[in-house]
């Protein structure tokens, strides 16, 4: 199967102040992505924007590459059959405020 990233750009907040509930969604997003056939390679949360530093050719700067309400979280890497299975899986991940990005990994198949 191919594999695509899932991109999840969202409110930042602290971890603590997460509403309960999208916590318990996504514990259950590993369980519906096998529901549909696809596959979770690999999964991970982004640190605070706080502590990003953005690099252009020799500048280096504190923070994200974009200062904007929404910022990228995490990211998942997955199998899916296609894009519209990529797609499909990518509903599952809950967000407070914001979306969720989907792009075909090239090389990988």
């Amino acid at each position: 199967m191919a594999q695509f990233a899932v991109l999840i750009f969202d409110k930042e907040i602290p971890f603590e102040e997460i509403p309960p509930e999208i916590l318990e969604q996504h514990g259950e997003v590993e369980g519906k992505v096998e529901g549909t056939g696809g596959k979770i390679v690999a999964g991970y949360a982004a640190a605070p924007t706080s502590e990003a530093r953005t690099v252009r050719g020799d500048a280096v700067a504190e923070g994200p590459f974009h200062d904007v309400k929404q910022q990228l979280t995490g990211f998942f890497v997955i199998e899916a059959r296609d894009l519209d299975h990529a797609v499909e899986i990518a509903k599952f991940v809950p967000i407070v405020d914001g979306g969720v990005e989907v792009r075909p990994l090239l090389g990988e198949e």
